[in-house]
């Protein structure tokens, strides 16, 4: 019995000290999009490259400031041509839960780079604790804005989709000319690129993970 009690303690003492596992951090990502399923007929050469990069505000605040640079080039796309990014809760319909980050503009050789400052890590989501007025300010059809939030808990948004500023764009291209409420207006045209290349719930922005305690 002795012996028993020994050596049940010593097991318990090796489990005890044995370390965690290893929880991995980086600071910087890299990652392709892809064409959307809509555009693979009309636009089978489009494509995208993203590159992240996190760092510590310099200044009186270095520890926990993090911001990300997000640096985007496009190519195969139409010439002269807008088109607007969204960060995005999946990266096919429905999309999710999604927000308007910002606006590419390709050159005469249908290519466009555009670099974004934010919040584009494993850290990224959308909450809404309660519902809220929200102003009406784009209210015409086919999607009109919204008269308040739904109540959320917290969404990751992990997933990136591009899309046509213009539906008239997205037909001169031989692309559908659907409409959908993804620009300012709520009036742009199909996505032509997404981060469909990994899974739903797993999107690219969720695999950039910075330790702020190190």
């Amino acid at each position: 019995m002795k012996s028993t009690l020994i050596s049940s303690a010593l097991f318990l003492a090796t489990v005890s000290a044995a370390p965690a596992a290893d929880i991995t951090y980086s600071s910087s990502i890299s990652f392709e999009m892809v064409v959307s399923q809509g555009a693979r007929t009309c636009l089978p050469d489009a494509r995208a490259q993203v590159s992240i990069q996190s760092s510590g505000i310099q200044g009186s605040i270095q520890s926990s400031a993090i911001v990300e640079d997000m640096f985007i080039s496009v190519s195969g796309l139409p010439p002269n041509t807008e088109f607007h990014l969204f960060i995005i809760q999946v990266p096919n319909a429905p999309f999710g839960l999604s927000w308007y980050q910002g606006d590419l503009e390709t050159d005469d050789n249908g290519n466009a780079m555009q670099h974004f400052r934010g919040r584009f890590s494993i850290q990224t989501f959308i909450v809404a604790p309660g519902a809220a007025a929200a102003p009406l300010v784009f209210n015409n059809p086919p999607f009109p804005d919204a008269a308040q939030n739904p109540a959320t808990g917290a969404v990751h948004t992990y997933h990136l989709g591009l899309w046509f500023d213009s539906p008239t764009d997205a037909q001169k291209v031989g692309c559908p000319s659907t409409v959908t409420p993804f620009n300012g207006g709520h009036n742009a045209g199909i996505q032509v690129l997404n981060s469909s290349n990994y899974p739903d719930n797993l999107g690219p922005l969720g695999n950039l993970n910075i330790n702020l305690h190190q």
